[in-house]
């Protein structure tokens, strides 16, 4: 099977989402232009790592520059993107390795997401040369903010972390190691 580079030059559309209910959801990765719609799927602790890196990298970028980029210190609300993700949800794959750089020349931070493998090894540093199927998004630093501040807020709408312990809080409640194994409801 041939590998597949999905590649996004400053999508119509990138965003984090999700699908199912608190304690249930599947996160997935979305990316839309004039001709394709990809979706990726991948655990909520890569979609929080990622938002955190993209964040860093960006407010790093815009420390060295003094100001002077085209990277905004917070998001432009009309890049607000609020909408839920786009039909059909295909999954073309499950995200294992994902890496993040920054363009300097064209002042976009550049995105791979890479396919799970058996062997886990490194990603290369051109996807072209991949071995597995890849997502590859270009964003420049506005559109990135947004990206940022909707995945923020997508890996914050799961279930409420307990007062006690801060593990997430089950509907039926939960086992609170700070309660020696009682049951916590609430």
């Amino acid at each position: 099977m041939a590998v597949q580079v999905y590649r996004f030059d400053q999508p119509e559309r990138f965003i984090a989402g999700t699908v199912g209910r608190p304690g249930e959801r599947s996160f997935f990765l979305q990316a839309r232009d004039a001709t394709k719609l990809i979706s990726v799927l991948l655990e909520k602790e890569q979609v929080s790592v990622l938002a955190e890196r993209v964040d860093d990298m960006l407010d790093e970028i815009l420390r060295r520059a003094g100001g002077m980029t085209t990277v905004p210190a917070v998001a432009p609300a009309e890049l607000d993107d609020l909408e839920p993700l786009e039909q059909p949800i295909v999954e073309e794959f499950r995200v294992g390795a994902m890496t993040l750089r920054w363009d300097t020349d064209d002042e976009q931070i550049v995105m791979a997401a890479y396919a799970v493998v058996d062997d886990e090894t490194e990603p290369p540093d051109d996807p072209d040369e991949s071995d597995r199927d890849v997502m590859v998004v270009r964003l420049t630093g506005p559109a990135a903010r947004a990206f940022v501040k909707r995945a923020q807020a997508v890996v914050a709408a799961g279930r409420p972390p307990c007062p006690l312990c801060s593990l997430p809080l089950d509907p039926a409640g939960h086992v609170c190691p700070r309660q020696n194994g009682y049951r916590r409801r609430d």
